[in-house]
């Protein structure tokens, strides 16, 4: 549908981690979804994977057949800015935690998506304001911070900028609801409410492992067991990567001050390349993907 009203078709930019998971869930409720990356094959790859993900899924029995075939149907990749914005009712930016790389990425849309397209960011912590106003379209700019893996997780924060308007943030309601996810609406804070939280307990998770409180894999259970997370903030760090949890880290430490300061034994580890998930090693040992306890 175009003009203002329901979210039909969208425009995935960036096609890693998040965003092949974005595209993946934007496809599956019936969406027709664009993936574009600057990467020569990396948006053919991420459809590959998708495809993957929804083989999986039907074996499983979570969808069928019919399900699996509409979700392939919907995705498809687009070979530019032109052609991937053409007719698109939302952007959604999944790129690095980088305010000018999102600049330039959302700053190359402006012109080419029509004027009634929301320009959505899946910033974890970068201002919106700040990002709206530099692409020169803050009243059409959101936060749409999905949660990984973007399949599963069913929360989605919507986060709107000083210049976003009520009617941009109700279209980003709507399209949260159609694609099966319970939105929350927070200011334009650093952090918002979820990365906030979430990196607080991570670090504190970091420091305890580093004096020796106790084991990686005993932090996890203490939390999963005793406060009924369903991952523990060691192994939750490990899948959303190390590299971007420190620099989210850095972000609010110099936003908002020395509680969230990275601990060292985080930042030696990024520099050893012990991302996580994606490299095989963080706080565990990845195989097949799942997380193995170090030995």
């Amino acid at each position: 549908m175009s003009g203002g009203g329901a979210i039909a078709t969208v425009c995935v930019l960036g096609a890693g981690t998040m965003g092949q998971g974005i595209a993946q869930v934007t496809a599956t409720a019936g969406l027709r979804t664009r993936v574009l990356d600057p990467l020569p094959g990396k948006a053919e790859q991420a459809i590959v994977a998708v495809g993957v993900q929804l083989e999986k899924l039907v074996a499983k029995g979570k969808i069928d057949a019919a399900a699996r075939d509409r979700a392939k149907g919907a995705l498809g990749v687009a070979a530019d800015v032109a052609s991937a914005c053409e007719g698109v009712d939302l952007v959604i930016e999944a790129a690095p935690e980088s305010m000018e790389l999102k600049v330039k990425l959302l700053g190359g849309v402006v012109a080419a998506a029509p004027a009634h397209a929301l320009l959505g960011s899946n910033t974890s912590s970068l201002s919106l304001t700040e990002l709206g106003a530099r692409i020169g379209a803050a009243e059409r700019t959101i936060g749409l911070h999905f949660f990984n893996p973007p399949p599963v997780m069913e929360l989605l924060e919507v986060v709107r900028g000083i210049g976003t308007t009520d009617a941009t943030v109700e279209r980003a309601l709507g399209f949260a609801r159609a694609i099966g996810k319970t939105p929350i609406v927070v200011r334009d804070v650093p952090g918002f409410a979820s990365s906030r939280l979430g990196v607080i307990l991570g670090a504190e998770a970091i420091r305890m492992l580093e004096s020796g409180v106790a084991s990686a894999v005993d932090i996890d259970r203490a939390m999963e067991l005793g406060y009924r997370h369903p991952m523990g903030p060691l192994k939750l760090t490990d899948l959303v990567g190390l590299d971007v949890r420190l620099a989210i880290l850095d972000h609010l430490h110099r936003e908002l001050g020395d509680q969230f300061r990275a601990p060292p034994l985080l930042r030696q580890m990024v520099r050893a390349g012990k991302l996580g998930k994606k490299t095989g090693e963080g706080f565990y040992v990845w195989r097949d993907g799942a997380p193995h306890p170090k030995e």
